[in-house]
């Protein structure tokens, strides 16, 4: 298992992300439901909750390469929001590098704060930062040139 988020706002729903897709429960984890149809790649790390609605979730799908020795994203770095199985999968990339940006994000390298809408931050091996203020609409970059990004976490103070 490469993430597991529960969702405060309702008992018993968790999302989960690891070498085989995307999945979440609403039973504490008795059964998983598999959400990852309709992303480019079922592999990633990085997920992330809106806290203000419990059918939605982010997350960067990475490529794998040579048995998982080598994860990065496919050349366009991209966030994907899914918003519960009627809504499906959603590239929200406004902002975020389109080409020759083969990056990776590990597991604790995205957060969103409880804001509405919520915020997001990304963090990549290769030393950016990336923040959304809309829910992942649009996005900016927060920090570039730093050492590898291998956490982020976001509060609301």
């Amino acid at each position: 298992m490469h993430k597991l988020i529960l969702h405060p706002a309702v008992p018993g729903r968790a999302y989960q992300q690891n070498h085989v897709g995307v999945f979440r429960t609403d039973d504490h984890g008795e059964t998983w439901n598999s959400i990852e149809m309709g992303l480019p790649t079922d592999y990633g790390f990085g997920l992330a909750l809106d806290w203000n609605d419990p059918d939605t979730c982010f997350t960067v799908p990475l490529e794998k390469k040579n048995n998982y020795a080598y994860r990065a994203t496919s050349g366009a770095f991209r966030v994907f929001r899914w918003n519960g199985p009627r809504g499906g999968w959603k590239s929200m990339s406004k902002g975020l590098p389109a080409s020759g940006a083969y990056l990776n994000v590990l597991r604790e390298g995205m957060s969103s704060d409880s804001l509405d809408p919520c915020g997001l931050y990304v963090g990549t091996g290769t030393g950016q930062v990336f923040n959304s203020a809309d829910a992942g609409r649009s996005w900016k970059a927060l920090a570039s040139y730093l050492p590898p990004v291998l956490s982020v976490s976001a509060a609301v103070v």
